[in-house]
């Protein structure tokens, strides 16, 4: 199945302890239905921010739900990169512009 839409998934579970998250996080590793890109995290305050990649938000659902992990949102999102909107990135296409390797 192919994984094309990337959400993030928010978890703020202050309640939950570490053992458990790892051992979640063990187990979501394995999902072949869906792929687990990421997380950033807040230990002490026990909030995740997970990259999902899915077919559809009700797959995620349903992952979460077999696992027992509860969550506060799932949001389709986009990614961009600094990279993308700076100077070095202008700079670049204005060389590959003028260079003579192009494929067209």
């Amino acid at each position: 199945m192919a994984h094309t839409t990337k959400f993030m998934v928010v978890h703020n579970d202050p309640h939950v302890s570490w053992t458990e998250v790892e051992r979640n996080w063990r187990a979501l590793a394995n999902v072949e239905s869906a792929a687990w890109v990421r997380t950033f995290f807040n230990k002490k305050e026990g909030v995740r921010y997970c990259l999902w990649q899915a077919a559809d938000e009700k797959e995620l659902r349903s992952i979460f739900d077999e696992f027992n992990v509860s969550w506060d949102s799932i949001l389709e999102v986009e990614e961009t990169t600094p990279d993308l909107w700076g100077r070095k990135w202008r700079e670049h296409l204005e060389k590959e512009e003028k260079a003579d390797t192009l494929a067209f």
